[in-house]
């Protein structure tokens, strides 16, 4: 039981990271590799406001979450918008958008490594988690707290993007965009609220993440974003169900390879889930199919 714990506080963390960039990716288009340097950059804030003095968990939060956001607005403005506009075709722009999130990306690690002096950092915070006992079971709250934030927000995306006007608009946009321009779609102001959205998760997921272990280094977001990609790939494109279930199912599988003493194969797990998926069901779990129009 204590390993099955184990498994859905590491699943959580997971999904909270990939939630931000499965909604941006499987909706508007852009796959996000500024989305690990925004995560780190959201928690970045938050220590910086805390070096003089603690504060409170909510307040973190919310500086966090607004710090995330306000980046991912900032990116999708001044640089995936602006490719998008110049580039002649989509293969074009995809390609354009992943080397412009990668130089996002770079910028922001250099910032923090400057501040930080490449140092791991955390924030002064009031609060102070505590351990639930249930049986042989130890639960701390911090890893409840994710717990219950990652399965209530998975959850509640998923039923926004299948219920809600906006979410079917941002579906309508991930089958085919000027199509839904043409019935009225505002594709830019979805946009700049997705990636608001995005960020924000990003900066939860930080906030969060840093509870648990401590402290994060600059480049914690690195490795995150691998495993983000492997559970959107896992899952779906356009699923945010298939990015809940991908979580868990890789958190699960890392958990059981570290429990046989395999410790050293947890990262291989990543790259090899997205092989098998790619070879066997391109479409992911829950993902659509492709339509290709000759």
């Amino acid at each position: 039981m204590q390993e099955i714990l184990n498994a859905a506080t590491l699943g959580s963390i997971y999904l909270l990271f990939a939630l931000g960039m499965a909604l941006a990716w499987g909706t508007i288009g852009i796959l996000n590799f500024a989305h690990g340097a925004t995560f780190v950059f959201s928690v970045l804030v938050a220590y910086m406001m805390t070096r003089d003095g603690s504060m409170p968990l909510p307040v973190i939060l919310v500086v966090a979450m607004a710090a995330g956001a306000a980046l991912s607005v900032a990116t999708q403005l001044l640089v995936f918008q602006q490719i998008v506009d110049r580039s002649k075709n989509q293969r074009s722009t995809e390609l354009r958008i992943i080397i412009g999130g990668i130089g996002v990306s770079a910028i922001l690690i250099a910032f923090a490594q400057r501040v930080t002096a490449s140092s791991p950092f955390g924030f002064n915070t009031s609060y102070s988690a505590g351990q639930i006992r249930i049986g042989g079971v130890h639960l701390s709250t911090t890893a409840l707290i994710i717990l219950v934030a990652a399965l209530g927000i998975g959850v509640g995306l998923t039923r926004w993007l299948k219920k809600s006007r906006q979410g079917l608009a941002l579906r309508a946009i991930g089958v085919d965009a000027e199509v839904s321009e043409g019935m009225g779609v505002n594709r830019n102001g979805l946009a700049l609220g997705t990636m608001a959205v995005a960020g924000a998760l990003a900066g939860l997921a930080g906030v969060l993440l840093t509870l648990q272990l401590g402290a994060i280094a600059p480049e914690s977001g690195d490795p995150l974003l691998i495993k983000a990609f492997a559970i959107i790939v896992l899952g779906g494109l356009g699923s945010m169900g298939g990015a809940v279930l991908g979580a868990y199912i890789l958190a699960a599988a890392e958990t059981l390879l570290i429990h046989l003493h395999f410790g050293t194969w947890v990262d291989a797990v990543s790259f090899g889930l997205i092989f098998l998926v790619l070879l066997l069901r391109p479409q992911g779990l829950f993902g659509r199919k492709e339509v290709r129009r000759t």
